[in-house]
């Protein structure tokens, strides 16, 4: 299917309504997995603007020795200690998530160690909804060629150019994620192969299940800037546990992700921006895009 045979979506939907008797299960869970030595601040970012999107609860799943400066970054979060071993992590996800109903943000900070590829495959095994993003991508890219999900769970993968040419060139894709031309059909090729949404990341962000397509018009140069995409990761995750659909949640995030940038920029201009910052605004986002919508 070439770009030209996607369906073009040009309407967002809304933001989760909060029903004035809510509590906190009813918006859901998240647990991030993510996390090493070396990048201690990527899950805590994760959880940050999870927070700020709306979920009842937040889990950082992560080595015990790194837990303590995480939740300190983010003190709402709670902590899951992860073992090193795949199996053993994946069963300490399952002991605090017993009826499988968390949405998983798989890979910010994540690393490379041995171990990774073997956890991020487990976990896609389950029937979870899933964020797939930074490490977890080059875990999935590791596989060789990666096979689709054939569970009930939803796949978001959420990639830049580098990302979406090492997965794509392991499935034989030959698209240029660069090429504005090319991208639709980029996005849509790495989408059906994969089972998945695929958001390609850059200058008007594509989104793509394979069949339908959409290209956001939020956003600026502000977003070049380190812990940007942990902050996606974490808005559409909690989209995901507020029960909006996978594609809906993709071009939400992309959308609302770009319009807190441009909030900033208006007020500082395009750069100097830090990803705390951009978590901070998005309750700001999501205010502008009920008011958007408003009769």
């Amino acid at each position: 299917m070439s770009g030209m045979d996607l369906h073009k979506v040009d309407r967002l939907p809304g933001v989760p309504d909060r029903p004035v008797d809510a509590h906190k299960g009813t918006f859901g869970t998240v647990i991030v997995v993510g996390g090493c030595a070396t990048m201690i601040g990527a899950p805590a970012l994760c959880a940050m603007a999870a927070f700020r999107a709306g979920p009842g609860l937040v889990k950082i799943a992560a080595r015990r020795e790194w837990l303590a400066p995480m939740l300190t970054i983010e003190p709402g979060a709670t902590g899951i200690e992860r073992p090193s071993d795949a199996h053993q992590a994946v069963e300490a996800i399952n002991k605090v998530d017993g009826d499988g109903s968390a949405v998983l943000a798989i890979g910010p900070g994540l690393g490379r160690d041995a171990q990774t590829p073997m956890l991020v495959e487990q976990l896609l095994r389950g029937r979870r909804d899933v964020v797939l993003d930074a490490d977890g991508l080059n875990a999935l890219a590791a596989r060789g060629r990666p096979r689709p999900r054939v569970v009930d769970g939803a796949l978001v993968m959420t990639q830049h150019h580098g990302e979406f040419r090492r997965l794509a060139g392991a499935l034989a894709i030959e698209h240029d994620p660069t090429d504005p031309a090319q991208r639709p059909a980029a996005a849509a090729a790495l989408a059906r192969a994969c089972g998945a949404v695929v958001l390609l990341k850059g200058h008007h962000t594509i989104v793509s299940d394979g069949q339908r397509v959409y290209e956001n018009q939020s956003g600026n140069p502000a977003l070049a800037t380190a812990g940007s995409g942990d902050v996606l990761t974490g808005l559409i995750a909690a989209l995901l546990a507020q029960q909006v659909d996978a594609f809906d949640a993709a071009m939400l995030g992309a959308h609302l992700h770009g319009l807190a940038a441009d909030a900033w920029a208006h007020d500082h201009g395009p750069s100097g921006m830090r990803a705390v910052d951009l978590a901070n605004l998005l309750p700001d986002a999501f205010a502008a895009h009920r008011a958007q919508r408003s009769p």
